[in-house]
């Protein structure tokens, strides 16, 4: 009796089954975006719904801050002891950031 092949053997049905299942994968996925972004709206919309407006909350004094300008010149006296910068740019530098 010969052997006669039927149907498309072990390959083809692994092939079969792969698309299939990313299809499957690919629909829920879409699926389940879809979801999300409906879901998130109507938490968003419920969120708005019962928060009352923000009031106006008295300011704290803020403490006196430090001028950027002192924490650049920090940096670049860091570079300059590191050897990065030469001492000539660091002044340089120093006097750009200062006006001078």
């Amino acid at each position: 009796m010969p052997l006669v092949r039927r149907g498309p053997g072990i390959v083809g049905m692994a092939a079969r089954t792969a698309v299939v299942a990313g299809t499957a994968t690919a629909v829920s996925g879409r699926v389940a975006h879809k979801q999300q972004q409906k879901y998130a709206a109507q938490d968003q919309a419920a969120y708005e719904q019962q928060a009352p407006p923000p009031a106006a909350a008295p300011a704290a004094p803020a403490a006196p801050e430090e001028p950027s300008y002192m924490a650049e010149l920090e940096q670049l006296a860091q570079l300059r002891d590191q050897g990065i910068l030469s001492p000539e740019e660091f002044e340089a530098k120093k006097k750009q950031i200062l006006g001078l």
